[in-house]
């Protein structure tokens, strides 16, 4: 292998999300943590670990931190299917997680029995992280995503050619929106682009251990344009997007390694 380093470590919840990659990879050897399959082998002489998470924040932040125990990952990216916030993106368009968030973490207002329910009325609070810097768990909203591998997944984009490649925010929750008002809600209350049921809880694990992070998601259905059902081809897609965006960060790697 050309990289001594540990492997980049890629999650999706569902085959549909990961098995493109496992195919595409050499040496492949199925590493399961209990019920969780990870599959760890080779791809263009680089390690690479690919993790199905099973839809939900629990499970893909429990197997990022065993992951992250077990192989002690250069970074972790999650990536697979989401569906969008905002109508201008289509199908198979792909978002880049600039920065992810937990769109449950909220407090509602008080209101008195009998007042009703304002699903607009609401606090923003975060998650707790730990915080290098300070040294302690803080509550932050936004998670960022990594530099390297954001600027690695822009270049990839350049070559992109089934959709428009965004970047800004994707959020996280255990919940299937299929109300347009509320879509729209959560598009203004966070300056959400797309939603899905993983990334912004590997995100709070990867800042604790400080491992580099980055959330991908390709658009595979919208309430907001119509009602049709995700469409599955897109899970593939956004696997070839990711090994693209693996690519142009081990070049990267490479030539830092070269100074």
């Amino acid at each position: 292998m050309k990289n001594q380093q540990g492997p980049i470590v890629v999650q999706g919840a569902m085959s549909v999300e990961t098995q493109h990659i496992i195919d595409q990879m050499t040496e492949v050897r199925e590493e399961p943590f209990g019920p969780f399959r990870c599959a760890r082998g080779v791809f263009e002489g680089h390690g690479l670990v690919v993790c199905e998470t099973q839809w939900g924040m629990a499970n893909a932040s429990a197997l990022a931190a065993l992951a992250i125990a077990r192989y002690h990952p250069q970074a972790i990216i999650s990536q697979g299917t989401a569906g969008a916030h905002d109508a201008s993106l289509s199908v198979y368009d792909i978002v880049l997680g600039a920065r992810t968030a937990n769109s449950s973490a909220w407090q509602t207002y008080y209101r008195a029995a009998g007042a009703g329910v304002d699903y607009r009325g609401l606090k923003q609070l975060g998650v707790f992280a730990w915080n290098k810097d300070r040294k302690e768990f803080l509550q932050e909203v936004y998670h960022e995503g990594n530099p390297t591998l954001l600027a690695a997944a822009r270049r990839a984009a350049a070559r992109y050619e089934h959709g428009r490649v965004v970047e800004g925010t994707i959020t996280t929750c255990d919940s299937w929106n299929c109300e347009v008002d509320r879509i729209a809600f959560l598009h203004g209350f966070y300056g959400s682009l797309a939603e899905e049921m993983e990334g912004d809880a590997v995100a709070q694990v990867c800042q604790s251990f400080d491992v580099p992070f980055l959330d991908v998601r390709i658009i595979s259905n919208s309430i907001l344009l119509n009602q049709d059902p995700w469409d599955l081809g897109t899970g593939p897609v956004c696997q070839e997007f990711v090994l693209a965006l693996l690519r142009e960060y081990w070049l990267d790697m490479s030539c830092i390694g070269a100074l």
